[in-house]
């Protein structure tokens, strides 16, 4: 009777478990297996070779740029020989036991090429191993200080961004913040700066109504008072499990210019453009602005809006940073 309890339980929770990603192996990709004896060992499969797609090469490794190359394992170490770092919650809570990479590589078969998948956990996640912090979750990667001086703007400078990414069909938001995209400033040696808040984001969010909006935002600096600059809003679904390329265009001054591309790949629809437009895109005290790619997004306090998500796997692609002189 205990074993037919069991098996019932087992397949309650197997066939709940659409709505979330398959967990992938521990860090490090779990051990090899052995030869099978029931039979002689098999050559493993050559693995996929990327391709370029008509209109969407595939870009190379160079200076500002982050290619996924096919190499699982060695994930972290290709994104800080490119310039980046990563902020995840591998060692977040049970993570500590048994340590979780949230950043792997996956070849995707839309884009014909090796891509990265951000993966986040409604439970346990947390931000950067805060377990002080129980409202928020983060697992993203950026530029900072240490980054060449070709990816991180100085006051007067212009960055052009482009990359590629893919929000999971089905994706849950809350009306709380959820962001995909952040351009945010660096702290100065003495912790004075203004760069608190970020100083653009691409949030994906839920509105009073139920529907659901990609909205890009402009956070004004804190002596221009607070409250959300609603760069552009659009329909959520044209982008849930889509690839989207895009092309961010910054001069980071005070009297500031942002222009925006964002292009379906499939159809090659333009979802979103903006171009110039005029805003304060500076933080005083700074060390620099720079981008992040990821999921950062709030859970409630305590985790009050847990019930509202899900685990996510948000896909990423060729990443270039480049900065523009004039």
């Amino acid at each position: 009777m205990k074993k037919a309890i069991l098996f019932l339980a087992l397949t309650a929770m197997i066939s709940c478990g659409g709505d979330s990603f398959v967990i992938p192996a521990p860090i490090g990709g779990g051990t090899k297996p052995g030869p099978d004896p029931e039979g002689p060992d098999q050559e493993e499969p050559a693995p996929p070779v990327p391709e370029d797609l008509p209109g969407w090469p595939l870009v190379r490794q160079g200076a500002g740029t982050l290619v996924a190359d096919g190499d699982d394992a060695g994930t972290y170490a290709l994104i800080s020989a490119q310039g980046y770092n990563q902020e995840a919650p591998d060692t977040s809570g049970d993570h500590a036991k048994e340590p979780f990479r949230h950043i792997r590589q996956v070849f995707d078969q839309e884009l014909k090429r090796w891509v990265f998948d951000f993966l986040i956990h409604v439970e346990n996640d947390d931000d950067k191993g805060n377990p002080q912090k129980r409202d928020r979750q983060r697992n993203e990667i950026k530029t900072d200080g240490h980054s060449p001086a070709s990816m991180v703007a100085q006051e007067g400078e212009t960055l052009e961004m482009r990359w590629k990414f893919r929000l999971p069909a089905g994706m849950r938001t809350t009306s709380k913040f959820c962001h995909v995209h952040q351009l945010k400033g660096i702290d100065n040696r003495e912790g004075t700066a203004d760069v608190s808040l970020p100083l653009i984001t691409f949030s994906p969010r839920t509105l009073s109504n139920g529907r659901q909006q990609f909205q890009v935002i402009h956070v004004p600096p804190t002596e221009e008072g607070a409250g959300n600059d609603y760069l552009a809003r659009i329909d959520l679904t044209d982008l849930l499990g889509e690839w989207v390329a895009v092309t961010e265009r910054v001069r980071f001054a005070r009297e500031g210019s942002y222009s925006l591309v964002l292009t379906r790949i499939a159809d090659g629809r333009e979802l979103l453009r903006l171009e110039n437009v005029s805003r304060n895109l500076w933080r005083t005290g700074t060390a620099g602005l720079r981008p992040k790619w990821g999921i950062y997004r709030s859970i409630g306090d305590d985790g009050a809006l847990k019930g509202q998500l899900r685990d996510e796997a948000v896909r990423f692609a060729d990443f270039e940073i480049e900065k523009i002189a004039g």
